[in-house]
């Protein structure tokens, strides 16, 4: 979509335009400009200076995205754009078109970087005015600035790495890290810096009522007579939908149903139908398990030249995660056809309400958030039919705008008890997707060597004294800091490392990641603080978007085969209890309070199979993945004996044990990015 087309605005309001390179945050970076009281505005990458001139922009911002600027057809913006006179802050992908069209040099990194960071800052620059001189920041990023452009000064580094520049005569300022999420505490700093004391924008800019802009929403969309079938979970996405339809058009024209969908949690439908009908919202309840668990869809492949609908399915052989969720978001939409039907409401006059959020649109690169994303997983509320119904107008999603901590403020707007409010988060496919399917082990040529730089990593300081050819790479792409780090922790204690031949879904410089998990374990109480800065340091230096922690001793033999898993009843069950089990404690310790959400996964992976005996590879795992966020776009895991404690992480683990076939409990510790919350 090209930004000549835009109409004027002839509003008058000055405004912040947000320039969207496909970045996974890129209506985080409009959020945080709107807290500033600053009006923004959302564009194409390519929009030219004379339509944003047009439309009253004052200053512009471009967003991260999944792409190198280097390659032929990766996003680009509009040539003039840097001689338009307009102030340009470029995040990221946006750092990175400013300096190569300076004539600096962009190239491919010898590794990642995922995490947080410290970022040490050139005081002077007026971007970092209040700052420290070091700050933490979150950087996610594979390419890197060789050699800054014509007029551009270096203002920020990562030891020897350029991660800011600025050309302060022309008001042009860019940064390789990410100001508007949470993992960037001063971020807003750097806004209000660029914004305020750079640019000259003005405050004016009222937020106004959440609440009143949804319920103007939902009248206009409703008009006088149609009717509204709202999907509701029982989470707080989808109740707070409910709540405000109820208020928009009144609860006669409201009808709330919940679809057991066979993937729930134990007494998940009888505890929403409970809590739901103890704030008066009735609720129908429909039992379609069996039709989720035998369900096919279609979905269009590429053949050559030609694009084919090919049938996947049914559900309960499929392995691959995407397939899965697209199975399950396509089914509830031909049950929600079927409810019509049942409950007789007119198809032309009846909508379907979901409480999609602004990150599902996001990560399933729906063209309502991003035009340049890249898809990190589909969400069951946008999948193909659901897009289908969007563009014929009978889709209402009142919340597709905000994130989570918006919402729940709604909520308690709307006057809904704190316990549905706080409620942790649960996805829409359900267990289907926290339990790993696999028929036969994950296994790349390189995995050998990839499992033996993660054992050269956790022994670090025991494999100086040995040249190789892996242990010398390492070096030469570790950092000083991280080379310390490393020689430091692994002179302490001894740990052992073991890569198993599963892949779970990841989030990387923007783009959606497939990779191996690095599982860590120890025959003492590990140090945990130890364990947080492995999970920061081996994502960079191995092809891993998870690290966890094996309870239970050192792993002794490596993981050569995995346990073959679909979605059978019985391995559903196993899910339910060790879910229930461990949730159980939390809620019953109050740790519950302390996290945002806690993930419950079932992997394929039998541990201590000694490979010389013919024991049979039949049991699995369970991952613990206690997390927190604000924003829910990235976000820390919560460390035990931090964030959580650790008689808590260790009451679950003792509790999961008592449920037979399960081989271990592992812990996971990655943060987002380079690891999504969930593991498909």
């Amino acid at each position: 979509m090209n930004g000549d087309v835009e109409m004027t605005d002839a509003s008058g309001n000055e405004k912040v335009a947000i320039l969207d390179a496909g970045a996974q945050y890129g209506k985080v970076i409009d959020r945080r400009v709107r807290e500033l009281s600053i009006e923004t505005i959302m564009l194409p990458l390519d929009t030219s200076p004379d339509v944003l001139r047009s439309k009253n922009v004052r200053a512009v911002i471009v967003s991260g995205g999944p792409g190198s600027v280097y390659e032929k057809d990766s996003p680009n913006w509009h040539p003039e754009l840097m001689h338009s006179g307009l102030p340009i802050f470029g995040i990221c992908y946006g750092m990175q078109l400013m300096n190569r069209d300076s004539k600096g040099c962009v190239t491919s990194g010898m590794s990642r970087e995922d995490g947080q960071f410290k970022v040490q800052l050139e005081l002077s620059s007026p971007l970092y005015s209040g700052l420290n001189k070091e700050e933490d920041f979150l950087l996610t990023h594979a390419d890197v600035c060789l050699q800054v452009g014509d007029g551009v000064q270096i203002n920020a580094k990562v030891g020897e790495t350029i991660v800011g520049v600025e050309n302060r005569e022309k008001k042009l300022y860019g940064v390789q890290f990410h100001p508007e999420v949470d993992l960037s505490p001063k971020g807003i700093d750097l806004f209000k810096n660029f914004l305020l004391n750079i640019a000259g924008c003005q405050q004016n800019f009222d937020l106004g009522s959440r609440e009143t802009e949804c319920i103007a929403e939902i009248q206009a969309k409703c008009g006088a007579t149609n009717k509204v079938l709202c999907l509701v979970s029982g989470g707080v996405d989808s109740s707070v939908c409910c709540a405000l339809l109820h208020k928009a058009i009144g609860v006669e024209r409201v009808v709330a149903v919940h679809i057991d969908n066979g993937f729930l949690r134990k007494n998940e439908s009888e505890t929403v139908k409970e809590s739901l009908e103890n704030i008066d919202l009735k609720l129908h309840v429909v039992n379609e398990s069996h039709r989720f668990y035998h369900a096919t869809t279609r979905t269009p492949v590429r053949h050559g030249q030609n694009t084919v609908n090919v049938e996947i399915g049914p559900l309960n052989i499929v392995t691959a995660p995407e397939e899965k969720r697209k199975i399950i978001g396509d089914t509830f939409i031909k049950v929600f056809e079927d409810v019509l039907s049942i409950l007789k409401l007119d198809v032309e006059t009846t909508l379907l309400a979901q409480g999609t959020l602004r990150p599902d649109l996001i990560e399933s690169a729906s063209h309502l958030a991003s035009s340049n994303a890249d898809t990190i997983k589909t969400h069951h509320n946008d999948t193909e039919l659901v897009r289908q119904l969007r563009e014929k107008g009978r889709v209402i999603e009142p919340l597709k705008d905000f994130h989570k901590d918006e919402v729940r403020q709604i909520g308690r707007d709307l006057g809904l008890p704190e316990q549905l409010v706080e409620r942790h988060p649960f996805p829409g496919p359900g267990l289907a997707v926290r339990l790993l399917c696999a028929e036969e082990k994950f296994c790349c040529k390189d995995f050998s060597d990839i499992s033996n730089t993660l054992n050269f990593i956790v022994n670090f300081a025991q494999a100086l004294s040995k040249p190789h050819p892996l242990m010398n790479k390492i070096q030469q792409t570790l950092s000083t800091t991280d080379s310390e780090i490393l020689r430091s922790i692994t002179s302490k204690q001894k740990y052992t490392s073991t890569l198993l031949p599963i892949k779970t879904v990841g989030v990387q410089g923007d783009c959606r990641t497939y990779s191996y998990v690095a599982a860590l374990s120890s025959d003492d109480e590990p140090c945990w603080e130890s364990l947080m800065q492995f999970a920061k340091i081996i994502p960079k230096l191995c092809p891993v978007n998870r690290v966890t922690y094996v309870f239970g001793g050192s792993v002794k033999h490596p993981v050569q085969e995995i346990t073959r898993t679909t979605l059978t009843v019985n391995v559903l069950k196993t899910l339910r209890q060790v879910d229930f089990l461990a949730n159980k404690v939390l809620s019953e310790t109050g740790a519950v309070k302390q996290i945002t959400q806690m993930p419950v996964v079932l992997i394929p992976v039998h541990f201590d199979i000694d490979p010389v005996s013919r024991d049979p590879v039949c049991q699995r795992s369970v991952v613990l993945r206690p997390f927190l966020t604000n924003d829910f776009m990235t976000g820390v895991a919560a460390q035990p004996g931090k964030d959580v404690p650790l008689e808590v992480v260790h009451k679950m683990v003792n509790s999961i044990k008592t449920v037979p076939g399960i081989s271990r409990v592992l812990y996971d510790l990655t943060s987002k990015p380079p690891g999504t919350t969930e593991w498909e």
